[in-house]
């Protein structure tokens, strides 16, 4: 499995606590870490479909 896939993960796991916080309790710091969180996993959802699209698109030029 891809080290992207891993890190995707662990990136969403590790803001499940601030979730809870600014959901369930209404802290706002924590809602200020969730923005952050969400930010970096767009920009690593983008990377991440840039990769496979280049991937893709080398392997159909090499046919």
């Amino acid at each position: 499995m891809n080290n992207n896939f891993s890190k995707l993960k662990d990136l969403v796991m590790s803001m499940e606590g601030d979730f809870e916080k600014f959901y369930d309790k209404g802290n706002a710091a924590a809602g200020t870490r969730v923005r952050k969180g969400m930010q970096d996993l767009k920009n690593m959802a983008q990377d991440i479909r840039k990769e496979v699209q280049d991937m893709k698109n080398s392997t159909e030029s090499t046919k």
